[in-house]
Order: structure tokens, then C-alpha cells, then sequence
């Protein structure tokens, strides 16, 4: 048995066919944000030397706003809630070791819920796995610009604009090469600031805030500010940088499911 690390990543299922028909595809969508998890998770089970064939047959929710995705018995690391879907039912069995924010954790408490008060989004560890020095062959950028999933179209002619759906370390190379970062995705800040690039948010057209708030506030900015344009992000600079205990996260990183 393994363990499955649940993250969202659905096959497309229909795109723009002649005359207007819908075509199934089997094209996976590939957002780089929900690809983190699994791949940061592989890392660090490497690092430890262990063997993820040898898992307990669980699962694990971490990267991502996919709180809403847990079924009983599910084991969550840095998990956040997706303001879509800001309610769990009560009594839900979950094994929770950390969690986004406080906005997630105050969910999880009104469930009933038991979650300790360890914070952070587990995208942050990235560099300490892959400095940002691993991606230092390519073309600089004094600024990228990282839209939402969902915003991709909108700016896409924007030549800062780095594209959110690929492959995930070609991404995480763009991102590293950036002297500044703007973005409307959420994990293009959490990367950004991981290999302590200056950072400023953007709203999203089509996202609740809640998932950037209970980040923000996870890294203690309660108060923030955001862009109301790329152009006036690039005139603001970073936000403050996150404050966080990355040794608290990782150290609460579900090892024992391998064990």
C-alpha cells in the first residue's frame, strides 16, 4: 500500500471542437500550484531515506486549497480551505498536523475538529529542497508576473506574464530568475517568497480571498496590502517578507505514515 497525496488535478473534459462541438480530451490541466504537493512530498521521504512504496494505504491532503476534499480518516499537513467550499461538516475524523493560516484552523475548531496552531503554506519549504540556485540557468526577469489559473487568458499577451500550467520545475525556474514577483496566484507569492523574492499580490478575477488571507495572516501579515494592477505592484515593491517557523512545518511533516 502508498499513500495517495491528494491533490487537484482533473483531466480537461471537453475543449472547442469543429462547428462548435465539445470534444473530449484527456489533457491533464497542470496548474503548477497543485502540483507542488506531491512533488515536495516525494522529496522530502527522499531526503529521510524512505521508501514511499512503504506506505500505510492513507491519504494526505498538504498544498492547496482542498480542505473541502477530505474524507475520514484523511491525515492533513498545511492544508487550506478554499473559500468556495468555507464550511466542513461537524465531527468530521481528520488527523491534522498543521494547517495553512488561522482562517483554516478557525474552520477546522467550529467543526469540531482538533488542529494545532502550526502555520504555513508547505510550498515555502520549496527552496529549502530546491535553493533557488538550482535554477539559475535561463533568462532573467526584473519582473514575472503570475496570473491565477483562471486569469491566464487576461494577460496572457502581457510579456511579464509567466504561464501558471505546465511543467512545475520549469515554472519554479521562471519564478527564481525573477527579481520581483507579481501574481494572482496564490503559490506564484508562496514560491517567490520561499527563495526570498520580493512579492506583491494582485487580486484574482475569478478567487475568493480567502485562501490569500488565511496565507497572509499564517505568516504574520494580518495586514496587508495588495496591488490594484501589475504596473502599480511593479511602483509598490514586495510586501514585507513572511515570518514563519519552517523547522515547526517540517517537523510536523507526517513521516510516521511511512514508518
Amino acid at each position: 500500500m502508498t499513500v495517495e497525496v491528494v491533490h487537484w488535478n482533473p483531466r480537461r473534459p471537453v475543449v472547442p471542437g469543429p462547428f462548435g462541438r465539445l470534444v473530449p480530451v484527456r489533457r491533464r490541466v497542470n496548474n503548477f500550484g497543485d502540483l507542488v504537493g506531491p512533488a515536495l512530498v516525494a522529496r522530502i521521504l527522499a531526503a529521510r531515506g524512505v521508501d514511499p512504496a512503504r506506505g500505510a494505504g492513507r491519504r494526505l491532503l498538504t498544498v492547496g486549497s482542498i480542505l473541502h476534499l477530505a474524507s475520514p480518516g484523511d491525515v492533513v499537513w498545511g492544508t487550506g480551505i478554499n473559500g468556495k467550499q468555507a464550511h466542513l461538516p461537524r465531527g468530521l475524523q481528520l488527523d491534522v498536523r498543521a494547517v495553512r493560516g488561522p482562517i483554516t484552523h478557525r474552520v477546522l475548531r467550529e467543526a469540531g475538529i482538533a488542529a494545532p496552531r502550526v502555520f504555513g503554506d508547505p510550498a515555502l519549504l520549496w527552496s529549502r529542497f530546491w535553493p533557488r540556485e538550482t535554477y539559475a540557468d535561463g533568462a532573467r526577469r526584473a519582473v514575472g508576473f503570475v496570473p491565477n489559473l483562471h486569469d491566464w487568458v487576461r494577460y496572457r499577451d502581457d510579456p511579464r506574464t509567466i504561464a501558471p500550467q505546465g511543467d512545475l520545475h520549469a515554472i519554479a525556474g521562471q519564478i527564481a530568475r525573477c527579481d520581483l514577483v507579481v501574481a494572482t496566484s496564490l503559490h506564484g507569492i508562496v514560491l517567490a517568497e520561499s527563495f526570498g523574492i520580493p512579492a506583491r499580490l494582485v487580486p484574482p478575477s475569478a478567487e475568493p480571498m480567502h485562501k490569500y488571507h488565511d496565507y497572509y495572516a499564517g505568516t504574520g501579515r494580518e495586514a496587508f496590502r495588495v496591488a490594484a494592477s501589475v504596473d502599480e505592484a511593479v511602483e509598490m515593491g514586495g510586501a514585507r517578507p513572511p515570518v514563519w517557523d519552517a523547522d515547526a512545518l517540517l517537523a510536523a511533516f507526517p513521516l510516521d505514515l511511512w514508518a
